[in-house]
C-alpha cells in the first residue's frame, strides 16, 4: 500500500497582513510554527517507527519552514521542488487582497475556464497551474516508497488531490477541494486493485490538542 500525506502550511504573515499570497515569499507566524509542530507529531504518531518516508516540499518559506518541522521528526531532509508552489497572481503578490479584488476577472460560468485570463499582469491561468503541479506528482508518485509527505499550499491541495485520482487536466476547471491551514490530507492506494482513495480531506484534529 502506499500512503501519501498532504500538508497545508499554516497561517503565515500574508494571512494576517492581509496581503496576496501567491508565490509572495511569507513567513510562518508565531501560531503557524505552533500548527506546523503539531502537524508534525500527528504525522509521526501516524507513522510506524522503522518506515521509509519521503519528504517533498513547495520551495517558497512558508512551506519549508513548515516540512522542516516534520523533517526534524522523521530524520529527513524536505526535497524542495517550486513546481508545488501556491498558483501565481503575477503583479498582485505582496498586495492588498483588496487591491486583487478590484481587478479580478472571475471565471465565466460557462466557457472556457482553465485558459481564462483573469485580468492581472504576470499570473499563471489555472491549466499552467495545473500542469505544473501535475508533473511534480507525476515524479512523486513515479517512485517506489509506500509513505510520502508532500507539503504545499492551500490552492495546490486542490490539484494534488486531482492529480492523486487521476482527474484529466481538462477537467480540472471547477475542481475545488478545500482544507484550512495546517490541515493533513490522507490519501492511499491499495497494493491489489490499485484503487486510490481520499480517506481524509483536510483533517484538523490535531490542531485542536
Amino acid at each position: 500500500m502506499r500512503s501519501l500525506y498532504v500538508v497545508t502550511h499554516p497561517e503565515a504573515t500574508h494571512h494576517i497582513d492581509g496581503v496576496v499570497g501567491g508565490w509572495h515569499d511569507s513567513s510562518l507566524t508565531a501560531a503557524g510554527e505552533g500548527a506546523a509542530r503539531r502537524a508534525a507529531r500527528a504525522l509521526r504518531d501516524r507513522i510506524p517507527e522503522g518506515t521509509e518516508v519521503e519528504l517533498f516540499s513547495s520551495d517558497l518559506r512558508r512551506t519549508r519552514q513548515t516540512a522542516e518541522e516534520t523533517g526534524a521528526l522523521f530524520g529527513v531532509d524536505p526535497v524542495l521542488d517550486p513546481r508545488l508552489r501556491e498558483k501565481s497572481y503575477g503583479e498582485a503578490e505582496g498586495r492588498p487582497q483588496a487591491w486583487l479584488d478590484e481587478r479580478f476577472v472571475p471565471p465565466p460560468a460557462v466557457g472556457e475556464r482553465l485558459d481564462h485570463d483573469e485580468g492581472i499582469a504576470g499570473a499563471e491561468t489555472k491549466a499552467a497551474w495545473v500542469r505544473r503541479v501535475y508533473a511534480a506528482m507525476d515524479d512523486i508518485l513515479a517512485r517506489p516508497c509506500g509513505h510520502q509527505i508532500v507539503v504545499t499550499h492551500g490552492g495546490s491541495l486542490t490539484v494534488v488531490v486531482a492529480s492523486w485520482i487521476g482527474m484529466p487536466v481538462e477537467s480540472t476547471g471547477r475542481a475545488a477541494f478545500r482544507a484550512a491551514p495546517g490541515s493533513i490530507t490522507v490519501l492511499h492506494e491499495d497494493d491489489y486493485f490499485h484503487n486510490r482513495q481520499v480517506v481524509e480531506l483536510g483533517g484538523t484534529r490535531h490542531l485542536d490538542t
